[in-house]
């Protein structure tokens, strides 16, 4: 089982890349699932119902969130029936939308689960008794355990990977645009990075027009933040998986540019 999972979508210039490559990436890995967080995917803050169903066709089995879920405020009035998309699972109990769903794809069942940690963002309910919670309701009835754990602090990731490890067979950070260098398998068999990355403008700052991320940090006043423009990245990570020993083998990084030779 091959599992493909792309970072935080930023505005249009992230999904722009995602459909010059996703077509690409599966006839290069030609991966059990594709996953995508889409966050960000509507002007860098939240998501749209005609956003969604743009990934969906794209060949994405499912889509995770984070803490910019319900920026736009008509997601009130479709997230309960998006039955192919995740917000954090330790949001307040009665919160709209599903923490865990299970998707199907050649004879598979993923569960995936969407977390978000409690350092640097709003104190949500417990990430790791919420997983713990999650992983109970579904182990010995699906092939693979998939974990996107949103999170602004390294070490509160890297904590949910140990504390996980053995028992699912991913957990993959989001959150921070910045894809890190530490892709492993941990001692149980979890694949693991701490920031899957960004697919969006590659020259902002954080997917975010630099002269306006500038302004603010000089003069420390209000400032709008505006999508950037120009080149574009695509960030992700291709996961490995055992089907007899239901460990993971391997995890890669994805890195690619819109001037990117990769496919040639």
């Amino acid at each position: 089982m091959k599992i493909l999972f792309v970072g935080d979508v930023v505005g249009s210039p992230g999904r722009h890349i995602l459909e010059q490559f996703t077509s690409r990436l599966k006839a290069k890995y030609n991966p059990t699932f594709m996953i995508v967080n889409g966050e960000n995917a509507a002007h860098g803050r939240g998501i749209t119902k005609a956003i969604y169903h743009q990934m969906l066709e794209l060949g994405y089995h499912g889509i995770t969130m984070g803490n910019h879920t319900f920026d736009n405020k008509d997601i009130f009035d479709w997230i309960d029936g998006a039955d192919k998309m995740v917000r954090p699972a330790n949001y307040p109990e009665g919160t709209p939308g599903r923490g865990m769903m299970i998707v199907k794809a050649n004879g598979k069942k993923l569960a995936v689960i969407n977390l978000q940690g409690t350092v640097f963002l709003p104190a949500l309910r417990c990430p790791f008794r919420m997983a713990d919670e999650l992983i109970s309701e579904v182990e010995g009835d699906v092939d693979a355990i998939f974990v996107d754990m949103h999170a602004e602090a390294t070490s509160e990731k890297i904590a949910m990977g140990y504390h996980l490890d053995g028992r699912v067979q991913a957990v993959v950070g989001t959150h921070t645009h910045v894809q890190t260098a530490d892709e492993r398998v941990l001692e149980g068999g979890t694949a693991y990075i701490s920031d899957v990355g960004m697919t969006g403008p590659l020259d902002g700052v954080l997917g975010m027009r630099k002269e306006d991320v500038l302004r603010k940090f000089k003069t420390q006043l209000p400032t709008r933040f505006e999508v950037a423009s120009g080149r574009e990245q695509l960030n992700g990570v291709l996961i490995h998986i055992d089907d007899a020993t239901k460990r993971a083998t391997k995890i890669e990084r994805i890195h690619l540019t819109d001037q990117s030779i990769f496919f040639d």
